[in-house]
C-alpha cells in the first residue's frame, strides 16, 4: 500500500504546512468519511465546520479560508484545494487493467488496417478495413472501430464503444464505456403522400480533436454532409447527445444529460450545465455558460450566462424567480 508523510504531500502540492501529524497518509477521502490515515480537503466555507469532527489526519485547505490544525492533525494551505486534491488522487490512482498480450487472439483485425507501435487490442474487438491506429492506442475488450477510421496516438477506448466508419479521432483522447461515435444523424422528412417518414441519408463523418474525453453512454452523431466536429480539449460527461453537424470549439464542457440539436455551434470554452438542451442551428459564443436544466432557443453572446426555459440572461431570470416567489406568498 502506498503511503506518504504529510511533508511529502505538502511538497507535492506546493502547499504551506500548518501543524503536523505523525500518521502516514494512505489515501484521500471525504471529510465525514475519512479515517486517521487519510487526507481530505476543504474548498468552501460550508465545510469548515466539519473539520473538527473529521478523523482525517490532514486537510488541503484554500488559502483564503481560516481553518486551524489540531492535535496530530495538519493543515496544508493551497491556492485551490480542488486542484491540489487532483494531484493527490493521481498519486493514489490504481493502475489500469493489464493486457497479457498486445492483441488478444479473439480480436478481429482486418489485414488492411495499420496498427501503430505499442497498441493494445482486447478480447473480441473489431478493427475494420483501412483503419489506422496511431502509436499506443488502447482498446479494451468489445470495442468496434469500423472502416477507414483513423485514431491518433495514445487514445484510450473503453469497452462497448463503437466508432463508425470514416471518423477522424485525435491523440490522447479517452472514450469511456459504451460511447457511440459516428452513428447516423437523426434526419427524417414527411413523405410526399403524408403517410410516412423518409429517412435522409447521413453521409458525413465525425472529427474529434486532441485530448477530448467523452463519458459513458454519450453519443456523437455523424453529419448529414461534411462533419460533426469536437474541438481540442473538450470534456463531455455521461449520457450526452451531440447531434449531426454540430461544431464544438476548444475546451468546451458539457455536463450529464445535456444535448445539442443539429447544427449547433459552440465557441471556445463554453460550459453547458446538466440537462440543458440547445435548439438546432443555435450559436453559443465563446466563454458563455448555460445553466443546468435550461433550454436555449436563441443565440447566446460571448461571456454571457443564461438560465431558465426558455433561457435568458441569468440576472433577469433570477429577478423573475424572486418576483414569482413574492407573488406566491401574497
Amino acid at each position: 500500500m502506498k503511503s506518504y508523510t504529510v511533508e511529502e504531500i505538502s511538497t507535492l502540492v506546493n502547499g504551506v504546512l500548518l501543524g503536523n501529524t505523525t500518521n502516514k497518509i494512505t489515501g484521500p477521502e471525504q471529510l465525514q468519511q475519512a479515517k486517521d490515515n487519510q487526507i481530505t480537503f476543504i474548498g468552501s466555507t460550508k465545510y469548515i465546520k466539519l473539520w473538527k469532527d473529521s478523523k482525517a489526519c490532514a486537510a488541503l485547505v484554500n488559502d483564503n479560508l481560516t481553518v486551524e490544525p489540531e492535535d496530530n492533525r495538519a493543515i496544508i494551505k493551497v491556492k485551490n484545494a480542488d486542484l491540489a486534491m487532483a494531484k493527490i488522487l493521481e498519486l493514489f490512482n490504481p493502475p489500469a487493467p493489464q493486457f497479457d498480450v498486445d492483441i488478444h487472439p479473439t480480436a478481429v483485425v482486418d489485414a488492411s488496417a495499420t496498427i501503430g507501435e505499442g497498441c493494445k487490442i482486447g478480447a473480441n474487438c473489431y478493427v475494420g478495413k483501412n483503419v489506422v491506429l496511431g502509436n499506443g492506442v488502447t482498446m479494451y475488450p468489445n470495442v468496434c472501430v469500423f472502416d477507414e477510421t483513423s485514431i491518433g496516438d495514445h487514445t484510450t477506448i473503453w469497452s462497448g464503444t463503437v466508432i463508425r466508419e470514416r471518423c477522424i479521432i485525435g491523440s490522447h483522447c479517452i472514450f469511456h464505456t459504451n460511447v457511440s461515435i459516428g452513428a447516423d444523424g437523426f434526419g427524417y422528412r414527411p413523405s410526399d403522400d403524408g403517410r410516412g417518414l423518409v429517412k435522409v441519408p447521413q453521409i458525413g463523418n465525425v472529427i474529434i480533436g486532441h485530448y477530448v474525453e467523452i463519458g459513458a453512454n454519450s453519443c456523437v452523431d455523424r453529419a448529414k454532409f461534411s462533419s460533426t466536429i469536437i474541438g481540442d480539449g473538450c470534456k463531455i460527461d455521461n449520457l450526452v447527445q451531440i447531434a449531426h453537424n454540430s461544431i464544438m470549439g476548444r475546451s468546451c464542457i458539457m455536463a450529464g444529460h445535456s444535448g445539442l440539436a443539429g447544427s449547433v455551434t459552440l465557441g471556445d470554452g463554453v460550459i453547458i450545465g446538466g440537462s440543458a438542451s440547445i435548439k438546432d442551428h443555435t450559436t453559443i459564443h465563446s466563454g458563455a455558460t448555460v445553466g443546468a436544466g435550461s433550454g436555449v432557443m436563441n443565440d447566446v453572446k460571448a461571456g454571457e450566462t443564461v438560465l431558465g426555459y426558455p433561457a435568458q440572461d441569468a440576472r433577469d431570470m433570477l429577478k423573475q424567480w424572486v418576483a414569482m416567489r413574492r407573488l406566491a406568498k401574497k
